[in-house]
C-alpha cells in the first residue's frame, strides 16, 4: 500500500487540517501518517485558539515517520511560525522527500488568520522551493505574487510568475469569485486549465485541505501531476454534491465515507 504524510495543524472540529487529510488520504487508498504542527480549537465558524508544537517535537514526529515508513508523498498545510518552517524544510531536505504538495494555508475559510507574517516569509524562502506543486487559493496567490487577482489573465500571469520564482508547479485555485470553480496549473511554463462546475454548497470548511491531500494521495499512487489533479477535483466535487450538512458550515469531509472504494483503487 502506498503511503502519504501530512504535516499540518489539527482541527478539533474535524473538517479541516490533519483530520481532513487523514480522511481524504484513506478514501483515496493510501496509508495516512501525520506530523502535527499545531493544535487548534476551532469549528466551522472560526478558530478560537492555536497552540504550536515545539520545533524539537515536530522534528521527532517527522523523523519517526521517515525512519520507519518512508512516505510516497508529503502534504504540507498549516505552518504558523518560522521555527516550524525551518524544521520542516531541513528534515524534508535531509530525507530527500518526494511528491511534496504544499498548501500555503494562511487564512481559514472562516476568515481566521492561521499564519504569522514572519512564517509566511520563511515559507516563501525555505519551503516553497522544495515543493512539487503549490496549491494557493486566490488570496494566497495574491500574497505570493504581490498583486491583486480578479481576472483569468491575472491568474495566468500570477501562476507563471510564482512558478518561475519558486521552481515548482503551481495550481492556482479559482473559487473566491475569480473564474468560478476553474483551477489553473502552471508546470514547466505550460498553462493547463481544469474546468469545474461550481457547486452552491455553503459547507466548504476544509475544501483546500481535502484537495491538496487528494492530489498527494494520487501522486503517491504513481499518477502524473495533471491526472492527480483531475482525480482530486472529481473527488472533492463528489464530496460536495450531496449537499449534506452537520453544522453551520460543515465541510465536505463529513460525508466522504459514502465515497469509500470509488477512489481507493491502487494505481
Amino acid at each position: 500500500m502506498r503511503t502519504a504524510l501530512s504535516i499540518a495543524g489539527s482541527d478539533s472540529g474535524g473538517g479541516a487540517g490533519i483530520q481532513a487529510d487523514i480522511k481524504t488520504m484513506t478514501m483515496n487508498g493510501v496509508f495516512a501518517m501525520t506530523a502535527i504542527t499545531a493544535l487548534t480549537a476551532q469549528n466551522t465558524e472560526g478558530v478560537k485558539a492555536i497552540m504550536d508544537v515545539t520545533p524539537a517535537f515536530l522534528k521527532q514526529q517527522i523523523d519517526a515517520v521517515f525512519e520507519d515508513i518512508y512516505p510516497d508523498a508529503v502534504k504540507i498545510g498549516m505552518v504558523s511560525s518560522p521555527e516550524i518552517v525551518d524544521v520542516i524544510a531541513e528534515r524534508l531536505s535531509f530525507y530527500r522527500a518526494k511528491n511534496i504538495v504544499l498548501d500555503p494555508v494562511m487564512v481559514a475559510t472562516s476568515g481566521s488568520k492561521l499564519t504569522k507574517n514572519t512564517a509566511v516569509e520563511a515559507l516563501q524562502k525555505k519551503l516553497l522551493p522544495l515543493a512539487t506543486v503549490i496549491t494557493p487559493n486566490i488570496p494566497e496567490s495574491e500574497v505570493l505574487w504581490g498583486k491583486p487577482i480578479s481576472t483569468k489573465s491575472e491568474m495566468e500571469a500570477a501562476a507563471l510568475d510564482i512558478s518561475k520564482k519558486y521552481g515548482a508547479a503551481v495550481l492556482c485555485k479559482g473559487g473566491h469569485h475569480v473564474h468560478d470553480a476553474n483551477d489553473l496549473l502552471c508546470a514547466d511554463e505550460k498553462l493547463t486549465w481544469f474546468n469545474g462546475k461550481r457547486i452552491d454548497n455553503p459547507n466548504t470548511h476544509g475544501t483546500g485541505c481535502t484537495l491538496s491531500s487528494a492530489i498527494a494521495a494520487n501522486l503517491a499512487k504513481g499518477y502524473p501531476l495533471e491526472e492527480s489533479i483531475e482525480r482530486a477535483k472529481a473527488y472533492i466535487s463528489d464530496a460536495l454534491a450531496p449537499m449534506l450538512d452537520l453544522g453551520h458550515g460543515s465541510g465536505p469531509l463529513h460525508h466522504l465515507f459514502d465515497l469509500q472504494g470509488k477512489y481507493a483503487e491502487e494505481a
